[in-house]
């Protein structure tokens, strides 16, 4: 195959924050939420410029070293080759080490602008080649596939290779995110899970895992038992007492509520009814904020588009 040609305009890409496991779906389910970071590519001349605003803008890498670029130059190398250079302009706005998919939405957003300004670069790497390449740069397809795909999904991997299917969540779905103020890295949480659980418990979030999609897809009013998780939320506990104890007076009042991926981000699933309730309900310490739910997953849009 001959090397890429690349367009000489800027490319815009959005991609969506993402809460991975909801309860019970450990490393499998995923849902696309409205949040959203925004990048700007364009292919330069030579070398790596980096602006970034909101969030990270303070610590994140400007060179080879940040983890949009180096998705950048994975996908690049998948497409046939690396541009002269390239400069990048990141608008960030989900927040990092909460459990929200902030690297997920880096990777994506890397490997979905190279394609776009590669010059037929979706016959060169097609959607499945996308969330392949993604799955490794992560290590895992929950997160990443949500953030391609929108909605909600269900992954796994299939001989090394991340594999998912979407679904339309059931519209009356109001997500409410519950941040505070501290990260909890994702190595610090994964770290605190056993190698080995009960079989009691495995079956336990086997029926709720799928239980679950139907919950979310067409009956949210099996949202609170669907939701009931004994593989993970417990064992983390100790690294996010307060992120636990909210989730615990949420579901206490009824509200499905889950920590949202590692952590330590509280999800609760409301509706249009209880949303305002909800997200009055957390108390001092937690920036509490009422999201849509993202549907189209990561997209490339105009350069003029709102933000």
């Amino acid at each position: 195959m001959a090397g890429p040609a690349f367009r000489a305009a800027a490319v815009r890409v959005r991609v969506p924050a993402t809460s991975a496991n909801l309860g019970p779906g450990f490393d499998a389910l995923g849902l696309s939420l409205g949040l959203y970071d925004d990048v700007v590519v364009r292919v330069a001349d030579s070398g790596l410029h980096i602006d970034i605003a909101g969030e990270g803008s303070d610590n994140l890498p400007r060179d080879e070293k940040h983890l949009l670029v180096r998705s950048m130059r994975a996908a690049f190398d998948a497409l046939g080759g690396q541009p002269r250079g390239l400069e990048i302009v990141c608008a960030n706005r989900i927040p990092h080490g909460r459990g929200l998919g902030s690297s997920s939405a880096a990777i994506c957003a890397g490997i979905v602008a190279a394609r776009a300004v590669t010059i037929g670069g979706e016959n060169r790497l097609d959607d499945a080649a996308l969330l392949e390449l993604a799955t490794e740069i992560e290590g895992h397809p929950d997160n990443v596939a949500a953030c391609l795909l929108g909605g909600f999904t269900l992954a796994w991997m299939e001989g090394g290779v991340g594999r998912a299917v979407r679904s339309e969540p059931a519209d009356s779905i109001v997500p409410v995110v519950f941040v505070p103020g501290k990260p909890v890295l994702t190595e610090t949480a994964r770290g605190l899970l056993p190698r080995n659980v009960p079989h009691v418990d495995a079956a336990a979030n086997a029926g709720r895992a799928a239980l679950l999609v139907e919950a979310l897809t067409r009956r949210p009013e099996l949202l609170m038992p669907a939701t009931e998780d004994r593989l993970h939320q417990e064992y983390r506990a100790p690294a996010m007492p307060e992120s636990a104890a909210l989730v615990e007076r949420l579901r206490a009042d009824g509200i499905p509520a889950v920590i949202s991926g590692a952590g330590p981000t509280v999800l609760a699933l409301a509706d249009e009814e209880t949303a305002l309730k909800v997200e009055m309900s957390a108390g001092d310490g937690w920036a509490a904020n009422r999201l849509g739910l993202d549907l189209s997953g990561a997209s490339v849009l105009p350069l003029a588009a709102a933000a």
